[in-house]
């Protein structure tokens, strides 16, 4: 019986397995096989290895199609799991391929086992409603990025970077657990659903609330939400580009996911209220407060910032604001909204860190000024670059626009009689006018302002040009074919409406 028990606990983590041994074997090659080749050659052998593990890990979940709830919900899986790591996977794979030109480490294996360890750190987190194993997915997923976000030896700033992400990460790990203590405290299980079950009451528990606020400060560092934002624009800047577009693609799509579950599941009774004129006391009140000051405070920095990087770091904090109104409404709509929402994100933000991937090691800087006359130096990359930014900004018909039209939609259907939380998707849609205008002033430069003199056309790498056209085809074709991924999302999730 115990045999057969550890049989079926493997068959269902085998993906996770999966991606851990393309781990170990591309560690393994790097330091036995490639030592003396030359770097892009060991980088793209690694890509690879890398990237037929991610794909293995995709064939595996689409061809077992398990469920299962077991150990206390340490470990469910099911079609929303299963969706959500494949989606989890394709974005690793990205990250990888607009790495293959790296030239920031010598340690390439090392590097690529990290990125793999993150996604397995993702993936665990994702498939989890138990706090013990959300917590020590967490960690796992958190010391690789403190790890990444340090790997370029050469440069003060990476170090930099690095050091406040873990600091910060230290203390927001401390806020988590002792919110997650309180909890177990309060409810005597570690299971999301019995917590809910035990801590539900006719008011609000004063020790209920503090843990409440615990875990919203935990998990508000995680996805860079004001006032937890402190590390991300010098994290953005600092770390290689794409271990920074890592942490704000694919680390940030699982950590909203589990916070969304938590939040949603774990204190399903203690929800209260912020609409307009009704408020109650509750997790969605301090849900709203943030998401508020992240919407508002992210795109009028954003507007100040020189540095495309630093721009990208807190259009992402506005974003998570934006997202964060998936939580405030937490309706079964809300979640699909908040899926498709973080998946179009992320996908378009690892093609902007692609491209400018591409402008640092050509022209070497991330500037405004960098990015002068590119459209005459590299046109599709400034095409794609386009794109890009024009669907973060939400222009129709690319996928930012559904993304936000459809989460806007989710937040006021979920107080139909007296839309009471018109007033946060009005200020969302305000926000939303203003970042158009900081992503035009890197349009501006691309299109308008003339090259350098004597500027060369750049040659972009191939496989970092197909990687990035791909990802800016895909914007276009969710924007104009939405239902691609939304039937993917109802399949998997047949409570959610579309």
């Amino acid at each position: 019986m115990i045999v057969a028990g550890y049989s079926a606990l493997f068959q269902l983590i085998v993906p996770e397995v999966i991606v851990v041994i393309a781990a170990l074997s591309v560690l393994a090659v790097d330091l036995l096989f490639m030592r003396g080749m030359e770097m892009r050659a060991r980088f793209t052998i690694g890509a690879v290895i890398s990237c037929i593990g991610c794909v293995g890990a995709v064939i595996w979940i689409l061809s077992a199609q398990q469920q299962a709830n077991i150990f206390d919900g340490t470990l469910v899986v099911g079609p929303q799991t299963q969706v959500i790591q494949i989606a989890l996977l394709i974005l690793t794979i990205f990250v990888i391929l607009i790495s293959i030109e790296s030239t920031f480490t010598a340690h390439v294996g090392e590097y690529l086992a990290l990125i793999l360890f993150a996604t397995t750190g993702m993936m665990f987190l994702v498939s989890s409603q138990n706090i013990l194993l959300i917590f020590v997915s967490l960690e796992l997923l958190s010391l690789s990025l403190y790890i990444l976000a340090a790997f370029n030896k050469r440069s003060a700033r990476s170090a930099e970077a690095a050091l406040k992400y873990f600091l910060f990460g230290g203390a927001s790990a401390a806020f988590t657990l002792f919110g997650l203590s309180l909890v177990y405290g309060l409810s005597g299980s570690t299971n999301l659903t019995r917590i809910a079950e035990a801590t539900k009451g006719p008011s609000l528990d004063p020790l209920l609330a503090v843990a409440i606020v615990m875990t919203v400060i935990g998990f508000g560092f995680k996805v860079a939400a004001v006032p937890f934002h402190f590390w991300a624009p010098d994290v953005y800047e600092g770390a290689p580009t794409s271990s920074a577009a890592l942490i704000a693609s694919s680390a940030k799509v699982a950590s909203l996911v589990i916070f969304y579950q938590v939040m949603v599941i774990g204190f399903a009774g203690a929800e209260g209220s912020s609409a307009w004129g009704s408020h109650v006391p509750g997790w969605v009140p301090v849900i709203a407060f943030v998401a508020a000051l992240s919407i508002v405070l992210g795109n009028l920095v954003a507007i100040m910032q020189t540095s495309v990087r630093r721009l990208l770091a807190y259009s992402a904090i506005a974003h998570v604001g934006y997202m964060l109104l998936a939580l405030v409404s937490h309706t079964e709509q809300s979640f699909g909204a908040l899926l498709y929402y973080a998946l179009t994100y992320a996908l378009t933000t690892i093609g902007a860190f692609g491209v400018v991937a591409v402008v640092e090691t050509k022209i070497g800087g991330d500037k405004l000024s960098d990015f002068s006359g590119l459209s005459r130096r590299a046109p599709v990359l400034s095409f794609c670059m386009f794109i890009f930014l024009l669907s973060l900004a939400g222009i129709p018909p690319l996928a930012g626009f559904f993304g936000k039209f459809y989460l806007f939609t989710s937040t006021l259907t979920a107080e139909p009689k007296t839309f009471g939380l018109l007033w946060l998707v009005i200020l969302a849609i305000a926000m939303s006018a203003v970042s158009l205008y900081y992503y035009v002033q890197v349009l501006k430069r691309i299109y308008i302002a003339g090259p350098p003199a004597e500027a060369d056309p750049i040659q972009t790498p191939i496989l970092s040009q197909v990687a990035i056209c791909l990802i800016a085809f895909s914007i276009i074709l969710l924007g104009c074919a939405p239902n691609i991924l939304l039937a993917w999302l109802k399949q998997a999730i047949p409570t959610v409406s579309f």
